[in-house]
């Protein structure tokens, strides 16, 4: 029967005897969990920032109608040439409606799917917009503010005005911020705006919308559906985008090609449209991970050299436990005990340093014009990081503790006593 408490008593003794290898075992094994959680917290809460900046407004499915070239060209329809094989130049696209057609049944199928968490309508319109004698090409994106508040984050990035106010307001528009500070325009001043035929309409601006991109928002512009709708001359069924989101990304590619063939119009989903991204997202947190595992590690060493040096150390403390009745399994079991006691102490020490460190840097300042909403460095406080940091400092320790206590357990206590 194993006797703990004389070998945990006998593990303490060795410890507080040898409190500069304890301290600095400990500390190894506190500075390498506190850099792991330091590290995984800042440099994941970072790629979430930029995974939502760009996910956030960007639909899990898109539904529109795609310009393409004719599968069908002129001279197929000649019998003369029928099953010749042509060559044809110069392709031209064919002429296709930007409307999807159907779009408001299309719209009542999608709210009814127990899979779809939400399905917006967009009016995207090309136009100029003009204050004085500056003319700027961009687009106006007639949308139903209230849903794409409830379904991609919206608010956060208007940074003057609200949402309530584009609501509430038939002519209002949310001006892009780089196009509001070329114009040097500011929430209730008014814009006026020329379709490419010609007509033109002034808007008053309820508030300034900053994606963080910057190519998006120097030429792009919100404003209610039915407004753009006015605009273009067309009637409440005329519907150019449908953006869904789902309650599960992972549907996103097999319901796009089953709404595809169903409705024959081009749906694109978030894993395709983003594939760059995700790839470099993937990458980043490859990176992250493994400089975290790997400060781990070398802590895990540091834990099994000094472990080593005080096996050394004790030869004759190991030699009298031997010749007074301790078997070699309770060595082990002493040595072991040590170990996971620095593991243990430096592991809390560890998270607690790896905590008020990710506090802190929650705390520092984080100005940038590209992120108007991001005040703060962002750092992702997950509780599973800090249950990896303290499993893995105890399987370390573990580890680099195994093989010097295995030692320990086969010295033979006569050679020892005899200084052979």
């Amino acid at each position: 029967m194993i006797q703990w408490k004389v070998i945990l008593n006998i593990a303490k003794t060795h410890l507080l005897t040898k409190m500069k290898s304890t301290v600095t075992a400990s500390l190894g094994v506190t500075f390498g969990i506190g850099a792991y959680i330091t590290l995984v917290s800042f440099m994941t809460g970072l790629n979430a920032m930029l995974d939502d900046l760009i996910l956030n407004q960007t639909p899990h499915i898109h539904l529109y109608n795609e310009i393409q070239p004719s599968q069908k060209q002129p001279v197929a329809l000649y019998e003369t040439f029928e099953g010749s094989f042509n060559v044809v130049h110069s392709v031209r696209p064919k002429l296709s409606q930007k409307k999807i057609h159907n779009a408001l049944p299309i719209l009542d199928y999608l709210k009814k799917d127990p899979e779809v968490k939400g399905a917006t309508p967009q009016v995207r319109a090309q136009l100029f917009y003009l204050s004085g004698s500056i003319e700027l090409g961009g687009n106006l994106i007639g949308v139903d503010i209230m849903e794409e508040v409830r379904l991609s984050n919206f608010r956060d990035y208007i940074v003057e005005g609200s949402p309530e106010a584009l609501r509430n307001m038939e002519n209002g528009i949310l001006l892009g911020a780089g196009l509001a500070k070329k114009m040097s325009l500011a929430v209730g001043d008014r814009v006026q705006i020329s379709t490419i035929r010609g007509d033109i309409f002034p808007l008053k601006i309820v508030g300034i919308y900053q994606s963080g991109i910057a190519e998006i928002d120097n030429i792009q512009s919100y404003a209610n559906l039915s407004t753009v709708q006015r605009i273009l001359g067309e009637a409440t069924n005329y519907i150019t985008d449908i953006n869904i989101k789902l309650n599960n990304i992972e549907a996103a590619l097999p319901m796009s090609q089953a709404l595809e063939k169903q409705f024959e119009i081009k749906a694109m989903d978030i894993n395709t449209a983003n594939a760059q991204f995700e790839t470099g997202s993937d990458i980043r947190n490859l990176i992250t991970y493994a400089v975290s595992v790997t400060l781990l590690i070398v802590a895990g060493f540091g834990i099994y050299n000094i472990l080593n040096m005080l096996i050394y150390e004790k030869m004759n403390d190991i030699a009298i436990l031997k010749a007074t009745g301790f078997s070699g399994r309770d060595v082990q079991l002493i040595f072991m005990s040590q170990a996971m006691i620095i593991g243990l102490l430096g592991g809390i020490l560890g998270l607690l340093l790896g905590l008020g460190l990710s506090v802190f840097i929650d705390q520092l300042p984080f100005n940038t014009e590209a992120l108007p909403t991001i005040k703060t460095f962002p750092v992702n406080f997950q509780l599973h990081y800090y249950v990896i940091g303290i499993v893995f400092a105890l399987i370390s320790t573990f580890i680099a503790g195994y093989l010097p206590s295995n030692k320990a357990k086969r010295i033979d206590p006569v050679r020892i006593i005899r200084g052979t």
